[in-house]
């Protein structure tokens, strides 16, 4: 029997010294989270690509000062095994993925490559480590087989994806399930302690995203020109909700996974309220109203690929079982990622030092802190 480290107390676990491993830690979300991680003292690895912008949340913030940072492809298999090997992670988080819908369109098989194929790279590299104790893969949303109607989906409804982006994360999805049942079944959790659960979560916004074909970063883009932002579908409704709130979810499913594997061996939903899911048309107004004079939008002409109109999550179950819910209204998550851009957009113009590591972690502190007033807690400084 393999024998592994005992299972750290409580959803409120301390993170001080755990060894994770964090693929995508360049990437926006990634960013977040490393530096969330860093802050709960856990030993750090990253493996990822370059950031993928020429501005980015990664180098904007330093986030690879905290951590030891592998720059690298998980579509190659040998090294995602030797960064397995020589980290020897206790929970992994894997975030790293081809993200976007339209880039699916021109780059199919490098989708499926990555999406597919590097999440069964990570799950074969996690059978050799004899520490692992906790898997959270990241997926999507967009991994259900969209019907258009109003209701929110659930875990347990069928998987599919119209497009190759949403496709390729159905089908990590089902890489998961088949590693889970084939290698680390909760039947026999007691013979090889490692428990894989999968998130999917709505269309995440914040500081620090530079992304191309994304609401948020185009529409600052173009505010800070001057110019409107163009919208392919201002009536599309999204499951909108900041950064931070899907990230609380992931780092409270790991912590399920590492005090109690069995119970939490599955996919969970982390979406705003209901409330808060949202046309693209009433997102891209607030923002344009937070950022002042000059900021507008129009209407992009043409044909455009194929993009689900509507998208809810129901997330009864991390509220019921995690006791996880959003603790952010849409319109106050709007106000904060505004802060991030306008903050760095004084900087900018200025022309002094962009260094936003330190405004990023006060609005983590500030979240957590909320959080806790949520709850009826309090939180040290």
């Amino acid at each position: 029997m393999v024998q592994r480290p005992r299972a750290l107390e409580g959803l409120g676990m301390n993170w001080g010294g755990t060894r994770v491993l964090l693929t995508g830690h360049t990437g926006f979300k990634g960013s977040w989270l490393a530096l969330w991680l860093q802050g709960l003292g856990a030993e750090l690895c990253g493996l990822a690509l370059e950031p993928p912008t020429a501005v980015n949340l990664f180098e904007d913030a330093r986030v690879g000062e905290g951590m030891r940072s592998v720059i690298g492809d998980i579509r190659d298999a040998d090294l995602v095994r030797r960064v397995f090997a020589e980290h020897r992670p206790q929970v992994v988080f894997h975030l790293a993925a081809q993200p976007l819908v339209r880039a699916s369109y021109t780059d199919p098989l490098g989708t499926y490559a990555t999406n597919v194929m590097g999440t069964a790279h990570v799950l074969d590299a996690a059978r050799a480590v004899d520490t692992l104790r906790a898997v959270v893969v990241i997926t999507t949303d967009k991994c259900y087989e969209n019907h258009e109607w109003p209701w929110p989906y659930r875990e347990n409804d069928r998987l599919g994806g119209f497009d190759p982006y949403s496709n390729s994360k159905a089908c990590a999805e089902l890489v998961v399930s088949a590693y889970r049942n084939s290698f680390f079944n909760p039947d026999d959790y007691a013979r090889h302690g490692v428990a894989i659960a999968s998130a999917r979560a709505g269309n995440v916004i914040g500081g620090g995203d530079w992304a191309l074909d994304r609401l948020i970063p185009d529409a600052i883009r173009a505010f800070q020109t001057g110019r409107p932002v163009r919208i392919r579908n201002p009536r599309a409704i999204r499951p909108w909700q900041h950064v931070l709130e899907p990230l609380t979810g992931y780092i409270d499913l790991a912590a399920l996974l590492m005090d109690n594997g069995v119970s939490g061996a599955e996919a969970w939903n982390f979406g705003p309220n209901p409330s808060d899911a949202r046309p693209v048309e009433w997102v891209v107004n607030e923002l344009a109203r937070l950022w002042g004079e000059g900021a507008g939008w129009e209407q992009e002409p043409g044909q455009h690929p194929h993009e689900a109109q509507s998208l809810k999550l129901d997330i009864s179950k991390a509220a019921a079982r995690l006791d996880w819910r959003p603790r952010l209204q849409l319109a106050e998550a709007l106000t904060i990622t505004q802060a991030w851009y306008g903050e760095r957009w004084q900087r900018e113009q200025a022309g002094g030092s962009i260094e936003m590591r330190v405004f990023t972690e006060a609005q983590i502190h500030h979240y957590q802190k909320h959080v806790a007033q949520f709850n009826g807690e309090t939180i040290e400084h």
